[in-house]
């Protein structure tokens, strides 16, 4: 029954973090972290992404051009490019690490300890691809509500306003962490753990006559 319990918990473990890394990614290239919507025009959206900016216009065509230079972005910008792109790295990894660990995988089957830290490693992995990107998202949402109530700025000026990657990326950082956590705390399970060692057998010995009970006559020809 533990055994099961366990196998259970790395198979909601993996789950959650497949689900995490796939929406990471899916944060990471769509242009859906910021929306703006500008209160003269009502009939255009612009949307703001780490690598384009798009308007969508209400004939629901999507206009979408890439950022300039790399170097002209904002620092958070930049920073979250590449924070996005090592927890998608990361994912991958701990992907391949975990589900080589996993319980009833064939690959290592014959090396538990082995198979142990695997899914050690890809659980680890994982909670670092969901830090990285917890990281940035929230670090871009900070710098959203900080420029949203700037007092330096008039108020006809439009706003930038939290998008809809901003909350899947949140998710995604979650279920990553989440996902990890469990692949990791999975380890301590007893069919994942080394098996005891055998015990060393010796040959039986032969017994001889108990003291103080000599041999019958006619059974010492047989000890001779």
């Amino acid at each position: 029954m533990a055994g099961s319990w366990w196998a259970r918990v790395q198979a909601g473990g993996m789950l959650l973090a497949l689900l995490g890394w796939v929406s990471s990614c899916v944060t990471t290239f769509v242009p859906l972290w910021k929306n703006l919507n500008l209160e003269l025009n009502e009939l255009e959206v612009w949307t703001m992404g780490l690598w384009q900016v798009c308007i969508l216009r209400e004939e629901g065509v999507v206009e979408c051009r890439a950022h300039g230079s790399f170097l002209a972005l904002p620092p958070e910008l930049r920073i979250s490019r590449l924070l996005m792109c090592l927890s998608n790295g990361l994912g991958l990894l701990g992907s391949l690490l975990a589900a080589l660990g996993l319980e009833g995988w064939r690959p290592c089957e014959d090396r538990p300890q082995l198979k142990r830290r695997l899914l050690l490693a890809g659980g680890a992995a994982f909670g670092a691809a969901g830090m990285t990107t917890l990281a940035p998202v929230s670090w871009v949402a900070y710098n959203t509500v900080l420029d949203f109530w700037d007092d330096s700025v008039p108020d006809i000026v439009p706003r930038w306003e939290f998008g809809e990657a901003t909350f899947l990326g949140w998710f995604a950082g979650t279920f990553l962490a989440i996902g990890g956590l469990l692949l990791a705390c999975s380890t301590c399970s007893k069919r994942t753990a080394l098996p005891p060692a055998p015990a060393c057998h010796q040959p039986p010995t032969t017994r001889g006559p108990a003291r103080g009970h000599p041999l019958h006559p006619k059974n010492a020809d047989l000890v001779i």
